[in-house]
């Protein structure tokens, strides 16, 4: 769907200068182009705004995380979690102003010019394809780790595990939205039971005062040392810093990385019902997603296992809090239970980056000039882009062939966490997106508008420079900080001087 479609509108009222207010326009006026069906009721768009913002990282990476920091990562979360708000503020204002798009890229492209659009669009889609890599790889691991908790070894079949998981997830997205929708309203529904199954043991454990002796723990080196349920495990001698400042802003860039993927629902308002009823309700709940569902569990999870009870093991990793805190509840099946729902969540987060990556695929045939492309900007009966799909779908399967050469593999983990950089890059070009817009005839100032934007557009902005910054600063991230800016440069300058140049040919082309 091209922009030409979807102009808003416009009034004499004067806001600024030399800006106009526009009207509101109807979504039916605005989806006459718009060949997505509407199968996305509110519930659906309201847990996959909860399951975008829970991935395996909560329930895996958390224990790095303590390690690190200490009591202190809860301040983390919370900032960084109230700068990714911001940027859900920002893709809702605009998403509210024109619910027909099918992606927040398309504003890059409308407010900032089409060679940033293109640049941003195909960008973000490499990115999807290349985390659905990580996601399928990871999904098959966590399933042979969950079948190895019972002494079954699958790990000569990973590469049917894959495939398997890939066809059906993809099964899900050609059938129907609503199909797809249900199956992101029952994985999120997983990730919540465990969550707040933690904190409610929590609770208990703390009204009864519960105690419990050193044990071992799947995945732990060592034995755990005994402790005393109690909230005093987390306030006493708290430090902000108390393994070095380092290590304290290294974490920050770790609980952003825990949040990518939470714009997500901003790709869902094309084929949402009643989409600026639903839109600003699900972005407006972010915050308390955020303290429930991140600070309560880490809260609940530190109150148990104090702080210094995390160590690093001998290859590296960190055992999982969740299995540590069922463990000592008595659950001899905790790390089953746990690598049950962690499979939930990596196939939940697979299955949202094969829908998005259908749909941004599907925009960029959409705006592409080639004949080759135009085929995929096809929507099939099931009204879904169905070519788009299967093409991303297929992208990603070459994941276990990649991960059997050794000599590719390595370049591969590369190029994947690269991939995770390069979205910051993403997000700082939305936030200008939406600095431009709120300057733009288009503001619609009786909207879902985001407040003190002149300052919080900026503040932001400062933040996800920072955060690439600390790339800079650890060996394990220096080559992604590297190939990420040269990606910028590379394939960033491509796109806007053929897009110049393009112009101005077109421009001569006119005045002959």
């Amino acid at each position: 769907m091209t922009f030409g479609n979807t102009k808003t509108e416009k009034t004499g009222t004067s806001t600024s200068g030399a800006t106009e207010t526009a009207h509101i326009k109807s979504v039916e006026s605005l989806d006459q182009s718009n060949e997505m069906e509407r199968g996305l009721k509110n519930r659906h768009v309201q847990f996959i705004a909860i399951g975008g913002t829970i991935g395996t990282g909560l329930f895996l990476g958390s224990g790095k995380s303590i390690a690190l920091t200490g009591p202190s990562i809860i301040f983390v979360y919370i900032g960084v979690g109230l700068i990714m708000f911001l940027l859900m503020r920002a893709i809702g204002e605009m998403m509210y102003s024109d619910p027909s798009q099918h992606t927040f890229i398309n504003f890059i492209t409308r407010y900032l010019g089409r060679g940033w659009g293109k640049f941003a669009g195909w960008t973000y889609w490499i990115v999807l394809i290349l985390t659905g890599m990580t996601e399928i790889t990871a999904v098959s691991t966590y399933f042979v780790t969950f079948f190895g908790t019972f002494g079954i070894d699958l790990n000569s079949w990973k590469w049917l595990i894959e495939l398997c998981f890939l066809v059906a997830l993809t099964g899900i997205n050609l059938i129907a939205v609503k199909v797809f929708g249900e199956a992101e309203f029952w994985f999120s529904m997983i990730k919540i039971t465990l969550i707040v199954g933690l904190i409610v043991t929590a609770i208990v454990m703390l009204v009864i005062g519960f105690s419990y002796p050193a044990t071992h723990i799947e995945g732990v080196d060592g034995t755990v040392s005994g402790a005393t349920v109690s909230l005093t495990n987390i306030t006493d001698g708290f430090q902000l810093a108390p393994n070095g400042w380092m290590n304290f802003f290294m974490s920050f860039q770790m609980v952003f990385f825990a949040y990518q993927l939470i714009e997500f629902v901003g790709v869902t308002v094309s084929e949402t019902q009643n989409p600026r009823e639903v839109l600003p309700k699900a972005v407006n709940e972010l915050i308390m997603r955020i303290l429930i569902f991140y600070v309560g569990a880490l809260i609940a999870i530190m109150a148990i296992v104090p702080w210094r009870n995390f160590h690093e093991n001998s290859d590296g990793s960190f055992g999982s809090p969740f299995i540590m805190v069922f463990k000592y509840a008595g659950l001899d099946w905790a790390a089953a239970l746990v690598f049950f729902v962690v499979i939930t969540a990596a196939a939940s987060a697979l299955n949202s980056l094969i829908y998005s990556a259908g749909r941004h695929l599907y925009q960029l045939a959409s705006d592409s000039e080639s004949p080759a492309m135009a085929r995929l900007a096809e929507v099939s009966e099931h009204k879904v882009p169905a070519k788009a799909i299967v093409v991303s779908g297929c992208m990603i399967l070459f994941s276990p062939i990649i991960n059997a050469i050794p000599g590719i593999s390595g370049a591969f983990v590369l190029f994947a966490s690269a991939a995770s950089a390069v979205v910051i890059f993403i997000y700082v070009l939305t936030m200008l997106a939406h600095h431009k817009y709120r300057q733009s005839s288009d503001f619609l100032p009786d909207g879902f508008v985001m407040p003190a934007w002149q300052v919080l557009d900026w503040i932001a902005i400062a933040f996800f420079v920072l955060v690439y910054v600390t790339l800079f600063l650890s060996a394990d991230t220096l080559g992604s900080a590297i190939a990420g800016l040269i990606w910028l440069v590379a394939f960033g300058g491509y796109c806007l001087l053929h897009e110049r140049f393009q112009n101005r040919d077109l421009k001569e082309a006119l005045q002959q």
